[in-house]
């Protein structure tokens, strides 16, 4: 395979190259628990199966089929034993001392395999010559003295393996039993039928991580646990990864490569690559299988094609003699030293780069070089001669959202298309390698995306430290093994059901499935290292923001961990705290550090004296994270030691911070002259005034559900003082209508919530008088809050959104009518986005559209403001116009007036992101805001929306009648009839 890495500012990367496959399908599970369901015993707790596979296949069957040997007995309680017959003795006789025999080999290259084919015993028409497939069945009377075997046979090395790891799979040895500690699950017997199972080949030929960004998580972690002060990435390390690849059914690895040097760190690197049938490439700077920090030790002159040609060309020719007796990924072209983008180079270079990299393959290799794929960079864009045989390797803007998939005139090639995508990444507007934040519907809408834009020869991810990216992993690599199963928008949850139940059983997968898909969600609004940023990105003043936020992370901590209690053993809580737990409590704890010290910041401004409790509870979290890194690092006997050390508290630019950094907090001194009473009206900044009116937020009986009025009352010095609060309607009522408030309580404040009786509120628009009256020492004084009541009348039958305080918010998929047309139609995604879910045309590969021509989306709505200059703003998904002749657009019509076409992702030119594309990857979203145009009276009304292009999402819409205030999500959704 052959890579040509491109240049792009701002960290960008933008095009990479492979091959093509056919997407593969698979056959219900073939293993049983009881007799009645499988007439053939594999194995009990007395008794494993013998494995025989066959002395003249690869040396990767072997191996693996040991692992499954050894998989029975952590199952079982008894292993299972490998057999290797001689190759040169093809008649010789199986031991069949066991009860269950297990027979597995490549065809064509299995001598045993071979020999059942021919005796007619095994059909493998089906996966004979295709990449990577199996075929697993029962087998009576296999060869003489058996009366039946279970036989797995491979089209070629990687189907066999496949193969074998499938049963391990399937006996209850997770991929991740290593990695993550997941406990197997025992049993005492194990049966098989007569199903006969037959895989692949894989939807995309080509599937693997990269592990980038490695300093200094799972670099300290390696160093510790193998003992390597220096170059700790050897053969011991990446045995461990290359079984977990397998596993996960991947082919292809990009390895540590920050300090890292893959084939001359351990020489066995290589050979044991090959071995376990491991595609191994380099990344997207370090072309003809040479490392980065080889450039630097290796080569003589500078790395500048223009000026030191021929020590170049020495230099690569070095990387294809090494690596010329492995599969290998050849990364073509040139980049910048260090991943940086290069001041010197043309087109015209490239080209001649690639054309005496492919010469010196020709030379090297002979005609086997043609096997594998290529790569190229931006330059391809700009109307560089690539040829046909280049495999166009497309990445993402490094955030998850694709720069480019293949156009029509591009999918016939030979060399085919890919994709390159992060879940970690270094660099502009801020690195995020700490935990994962990686939202699975996204991943799932972005890469079906590109699948069905035939982007189906290599997809490889960015994971960091592979730790804690277990979940996203496992996820990006199934779809990449088998996209026949990732079809629909509710692909993404039956997934994870799946995955849930085999991790963990069934009966926690409906819970286990919420707790990621809502994890997902709250993580999309903002990475972690963004919290940092001034202005703080939730609103303490509008919508009850940072406190809706935390209720929202202290009810998904709550539930994780009743989940945790549950398993009863200590190993699956450490597996269940590993997967889904520590990512839940580490994020809810720097949200919630962040949440108090804006908080702080607030409640300092009025004098608080409850100012100086937040300020304490800010060290307490800032303590916490440190405490939740510590109990990461213990667990199971402090394996994982060093492997959560990324720093991720107190970013001040996009590079991460040498340590965590505690915010800065406030402190209230109670001793000062300050008044002792203060009091603060929701959503304002400054303190209420006594002896004259303070206007408090308007009321109407159609408030958004769980949206509250209330006042605050408090303490601002040292003292005690009581109050009372009294209204003049008796259907307007307060909670905590009187008290004492002392700077001595934990908590020096009272919180005054607003209910109205709406059956006794006279019609229309009138105010309430409340009255807060206070004594402290032995002085009086009061305020009075004026509160605006609205009730309003809507015609019966209306059904749709209705306005409150001037606003409407419509979440996307609560539309009443989405009409298909043309054969077009939408589909939800849930879970998508930051709120509910998005709304997307369906099918991904439509062509674009018109608002006459496209399937559109009715939102009925009623209005009682009046505005002038009336706004629609679209809450968008973040993805980029990835067709370059087609970019993202939607049209929307108010009562039928003459529909208004709107491209909100801006055109870019060569190179260069898109204006906002900062602010919308800061937020993982685009905002639309557009002037409807005229004058929308009171009354029902209906908003159209029509989305013209596939790859267009829109998660909630909000028509602002002059009420829509500042915040990070958007005005909560507006009562719905």
């Amino acid at each position: 395979m052959l890579l040509l890495s491109m240049q792009r500012v701002h960290f960008f990367y933008s095009l990479l190259f492979t091959l093509l496959p056919i997407f593969a399908s698979a056959q219900e599970s073939t293993v049983h628990l009881l007799g009645s369901s499988g007439r053939y015993k594999l194995a009990d707790r007395r008794d494993a199966p013998a494995i025989h596979v066959s002395g003249d296949d690869y040396a990767g069957i072997i191996r693996a089929a040991n692992d499954l040997a050894e998989d029975f007995g952590r199952v079982l309680g008894v292993d299972g034993t490998v057999q290797v017959i001689n190759a040169t003795g093809a008649g010789e006789a199986l031991d069949a001392d066991k009860n269950a025999v297990i027979i597995a080999g490549t065809v064509g290259h299995s001598s045993l395999i071979d020999r059942i084919v021919e005796n007619n015993k095994l059909d493998v028409s089906k996966i004979e010559g295709k990449w990577e497939s199996y075929i697993s069945q029962v087998v009576k009377n296999p060869v003489d003295g058996l009366d039946w075997a279970l036989v797995i046979a491979g089209s070629d090395k990687r189907g066999t393996i496949y193969g074998l790891y499938d049963l391990s799979e399937q006996l209850g040895v997770s991929p991740w039993y290593w990695w993550a500690d997941v406990p197997f699950k025992t049993k005492d017997t194990v049966w098989v039928g007569n199903e006969i199972k037959i895989q692949g080949p894989p939807s995309v030929k080509y599937r693997g991580i990269f592990i980038n960004d490695e300093a200094p998580a799972i670099t300290d972690w390696a160093k510790k646990t193998y003992g390597f002060s220096n170059d700790p990435f050897r053969r011991e390390f990446y045995k461990r990864v290359f079984e977990l690849l397998l596993r996960l059914r991947a082919n292809y690895l990009w390895p540590a490569m920050w300090s890292s040097e893959f084939y001359k760190d351990d020489a066995q690197n290589g050979p044991l690559a090959d071995e376990f049938g491991i595609v191994m490439g380099t990344s997207h700077h370090e072309p003809m299988a040479r490392a980065g920090e080889e450039q630097k030790s290796e080569m003589e002159g500078v790395w500048d094609w223009g000026e030191n040609q021929e020590n170049i060309t020495e230099f690569f020719r070095g990387g294809v003699e090494r690596a010329s007796g492995w599969e290998t990924s050849w990364t073509m072209g040139m980049r910048g030293s260090g991943d940086a983008a290069s001041p010197t180079l043309t087109a015209d270079a490239l080209e001649e780069i690639i054309g005496v990299q492919q010469g010196l393959l020709r030379e090297v290799l002979g005609d086997s070089q043609a096997a594998f794929p290529q790569e190229v960079g931006k330059y391809y864009q700009a109307g560089m001669k690539v040829p046909d045989s280049i495999t166009l390797l497309w990445t993402d803007d490094n955030w998850g959202n694709l720069l480019r998939t293949p156009l029509a005139n591009e999918t016939d090639r030979t060399g085919g298309a890919g994709v390159y995508y992060h879940f970690d990444y270094v660099g502009s507007v801020r690195s995020y390698k700490w935990i994962s934040t990686i939202q699975l519907v996204k991943t799932w809408e972005q890469m079906h995306l590109a699948y069905e834009h035939q982007a189906r020869d290599l997809w490889i991810v960015n994971v960091g430290d592979i730790k804690p990216m277990e979940v996203p992993i496992t996820h990006f690599l199934d779809m990449a093994y088998d996209m026949s199963k990732f079809t629909s928008p509710e692909s993404t949850g039956q997934w994870l059901r799946d995955w849930a139940a085999k991790e963990f059983g069934s009966s926690h997968a409906d819970e286990i499935t919420h707790l990621v898909t809502e994890y997902g969600q709250l993580i999309a609004r903002r990475k972690y290292e963004l919290l940092s940023e001034v202005p703080y990105v939730y609103s303490v003043a509008n919508y009850d923001e940072v406190e809706r936020v935390s209720t929202e992370w202290d009810d998904l901590l709550n539930r994780a961990q009743s989940v945790h209690r549950k398993f009863s053993d200590t190993a699956t809580q450490d597996a269940f705290f590993q997967l889904i737990l520590y990512q839940i409590e580490a994020g809810k704890t720097v949200v919630d550090l962040y949440n108090t010290v804006a908080l702080n910041g607030w409640y300092a401004a009025q004098h608080r004296l409850s100012t100086n409790r937040l300020a304490e509870r800010a060290h307490e979290l800032f303590e916490l994270d440190a405490n939740i890194t510590r109990r990461y690092h213990e667990v199971n006997g402090g394996k994982w030691d060093k492997m959560a050390s990324q720093s991720h508290i107190g970013y001040t630019n996009w590079q991460q911070p040498p340590a965590n950094i505690m915010p800065n907090v406030s402190w209230v001194d109670g001793d000062d002259d300050t008044d002792l009473v203060g009091v603060v009206v929701q959503g304002q900044a400054g303190l209420a005034s006594e002896g004259s009116n303070n206007t408090l937020l308007p009321m109407s009986p159609y408030m958004p559900p769980n949206e509250l009025r209330y006042f605050d009352i408090f303490a601002r010095s040292k003292g005690t003082f009581s109050y009372r609060v009294r209204t003049n309607a008796t259907y307007v009522q307060v909670s905590n209508r009187a008290g004492t408030i002392s700077s001595s309580d934990k908590q020096p404040d009272g919180r005054c919530v607003i209910t109205v009786d709406w059956r006794k509120v006279p019609t229309g628009v009138s105010n309430v008088e409340i009255v807060v009256s206070h004594t402290a020492y032995g002085v009086g004084d009061s305020y009075t809050l004026i509160l605006p009541l609205n009730k309003t009348r809507i015609k019966p039958g209306f059904k749709g959104h209705v306005e409150s305080n001037g606003v409407i918010s419509i979440e996307a998929e609560h539309h009443t009518q989405a009409q298909p047309e043309n054969d077009l139609s939408y589909i939800t995604i849930p879970g998508y986005g930051r709120t509910l879910s998005g709304v997307k045309l369906w099918p991904a590969t439509a062509s674009s559209q018109t608002p006459e021509s496209a399937p559109s989306l009715k939102y009925p709505f009623y209005s009682f403001s009046q505005t002038q200059s009336p706004k629609l703003i679209v809450y968008l998904g973040s993805t980029l116009n990835h067709d370059p002749s087609r970019p993202l657009r939607y049209a929307f019509s108010i009562d039928g007036r003459e529909p208004k076409i709107i491209q909100p992702v801006p055109d870019t030119s060569m190179g260069s992101e898109p204006v906002g594309w900062g602010a919308t990857v800061r937020r993982d979203g685009w905002i639309s805001s557009v002037d409807i145009g005229g004058k929308i009276e009171q009354g029902k009304h209906e908003l159209t929306v029509w989305l013209l292009e596939p790859g267009i999402i829109v998660q909630k819409l909000a028509l602002d009648l002059g009420g829509v205030r500042a915040s990070a999500l958007g005005p909560p959704e507006s009562f719905r009839l």
